[in-house]
């Protein structure tokens, strides 16, 4: 999860177990009658029986101490103290399940990558690595490892259908290299009652001429920040935008997560654009990097990103808090829920859990929010077909340095906490939906109104818009760190926008030539393209039915266009 949304303190849970001679059914059923009840997609007998196997699959390896990973979050802290217990009692196989901070699991990642030490038997790492696992060969496909060596320990009940990610773990070659865990969109957040208030929608109106609602572009999401900063609601000064501006890591993932696909650049495409992804990484039709700059046919540095790169910058100075400016991620995360914000572009649903506690400014009365959640808006250079936004999804990675009894014991826990049985239950706990058969559970229906739009957003077509990073990227841990320092010299005033974007794409493709020039990727690692001007490349994606780089618009204040959050949430039942 998009991070350190709890603190990145290590919590350990070391379970001893009771050993393997009480593990069984016994242990099952105590499991369900007190944990998990009618909380799942299978009736009693549905999960007895995939308890059973469970307990059956296991036994080679009961008594073994298996050690697995995964960041700080409440999906996560779920699992470290509730479930990797219960799977612990049932099984007789010891877990201790890691909580550490998201840095912290991708170093411990790469160093087991580069040094082949097992260091932990599986970690919940972002699909944002697939172009990483796909191309250096170090984790298991686990569409290979379901139908050989871990055949025997993969649940006939695991229905891969049912996760409604599996396309974001899944690499060009077709497989599957990541099993979904956890996700979480990055969506658009307003506060719904300001937004049907009389006085406010008559007052918008009349100095926009056109209806105060959810904005569909980005020229609607500035006028609707200009028009709320600096209003008097109920006695306090608001601001229409809320985000954050300090040259700090967690800025990096302010743009990675899919920013400049919001703007529009890049190509169309899902759940990423192809050949030029959202981070303006070209790839040939072998699904080769060929570049990142506009002068290989890239578009990092293009007029879209730069164009996303300005407004950022525009509405962070003109329209937020003035101390957000100075803010890292997780200081300005709870800035919403103290009631002095109209909206926020880039909000991650991950904070729903903390956004609806009773007693909380933007929470009514009677249980249900003040506000909702809705489509994030596009910039002057989106089009139909593009990806609008970003989702996280944390998923389970072995690597081919586990040893097979490990990795297949590992194996049993992640398909344990991913399971029909467990699912529903975790979603309630960490509202980070993975299975489709879960979102159609009957007490999500009872419980939407109390979420803000979340499973009507989740339930929606529109869900498919919004995905993690693709496999365009051939290595997320070396390129990501560069993004928070270039785009942070265009925070503090160091660098424009445009010089910014132009360092950043030289970085990139730096990184991108020594893999080229060290062959660890093979003939599916990156191989840098000829260098020509925008407009030769515009021309060859044209030519070819692409679109980017575009070339830049003169106009970038298009027709503002919103809808009424209503009548949008009816349109995805029709």
């Amino acid at each position: 999860m998009r991070r350190h949304i709890l603190a990145s303190t290590s919590v350990i849970a070391l379970l001893l177990g009771a050993g393997n001679a009480f593990a069984g059914m016994e242990e099952a059923k105590t499991f369900l009658d007190t944990e998990i009840k009618d909380m799942s997609a299978l009736d009693r007998a549905g999960q007895e029986a995939e308890m059973q196997w469970f307990i059956d699959a296991a036994k080679p390896f009961a008594g073994m101490d298996i050690k697995v990973v995964s960041e700080t979050i409440t999906t996560h802290e779920y699992e470290s103290k509730t479930l990797a217990k219960a799977f612990s009692d049932i099984t007789g196989i010891k877990i201790t399940h890691d909580l550490i901070g998201e840095g912290d699991v991708i170093e411990k990642l790469q160093t087991q990558m580069q040094s082949g030490e097992n260091i932990y038997d599986a970690y919940v790492n972002d699909s944002d690595l697939i172009g990483t696992h796909w191309r250096y060969l170090q984790a298991r496909s686990l569409t290979d490892w379901m139908a050989n060596e871990g055949k025997d320990v993969t649940n006939p009940n695991l229905d891969i259908a049912d996760f409604i990610g599996s396309k974001f773990t899944t690499a060009p070659d077709g497989k599957l290299y990541q099993l979904p865990d956890q996700q979480f969109a990055n969506l658009y957040w307003f506060r719904y009652d300001w937004f049907n208030d009389e006085k406010n929608k008559a007052d918008f109106k009349a100095k926009y001429g056109y209806d105060l609602g959810v904005p569909v572009n980005w020229s609607a999401y500035e006028d609707i920040a200009e028009f709320f900063t600096g209003r008097d609601i109920n006695g306090q000064k608001v601001y229409g935008h809320m985000d954050y501006g300090k040259k700090d890591p967690s800025l990096g993932w302010r743009f990675t997560d899919a920013w400049l696909s919001m703007a529009g650049n890049g190509d169309k495409g899902l759940p990423n654009g192809l050949p030029v992804d959202e981070w303006g990484i070209k790839v040939n039709e072998k699904s080769q990097p060929v570049g990142s700059c506009v002068a290989r046919g890239g578009d990092t540095n293009g007029p879209a990103s730069v164009y996303s790169i300005v407004k950022y910058l525009d509405w962070l100075k003109a329209y937020a808090p003035p101390e957000a400016q100075g803010m890292t991620f997780s200081e300005s995360g709870p800035v919403p829920a103290q009631g002095a914000v109209a909206q926020q572009i880039f909000w991650y649903t991950a904070f729903t859990a903390d956004m609806v506690k009773p007693g909380l400014p933007v929470m009514n009365e009677d249980g249900t929010p003040k506000w909702r959640m809705a489509p994030s808006p596009h910039g002057v250079y989106w089009k139909d077909g593009m990806k609008l936004g970003y989702q996280d999804v944390g998923s389970w990675t072995i690597l081919k340095s586990t040893p097979d009894d490990r990795a297949k014991a590992a194996w049993l826990y992640a398909q344990f906490v991913t399971s029909k049985t467990v699912d529903v239950k975790k979603s309630h706990v960490g509202l980070t939906f993975i299975r489709q058969s879960t979102l159609d559970h009957k007490s999500f229906s009872d419980r939407a109104p109390q979420l803000g739009g979340l499973v009507e957003f989740y339930r929606s077509p529109a869900r498919v818009q919004w995905s993690p990073t693709g496999t365009n990227v051939p290595d997320y841990p070396k390129l990501a760190q560069l993004w928070w320092q270039a785009i942070g010299d265009a925070s503090s005033g160091a660098k424009t926008a445009q010089e910014a974007m132009d360092s950043l794409c030289a970085e990139q493709e730096k990184v991108m030539e020594r893999l080229e020039r060290a062959g660890i990727q093979g003939d599916i690692g990156p191989k840098l393209a000829e260098e020509h001007d925008l407009a030769y490349w515009n021309a060859e994606a044209v030519k070819a039915g692409n679109l980017a780089p575009q070339l830049k618009i003169e106009n970038e204040k298009e027709k503002p266009i919103t809808v009424n959050y209503d009548e949008l949430v009816k349109s995805w039942s029709k």
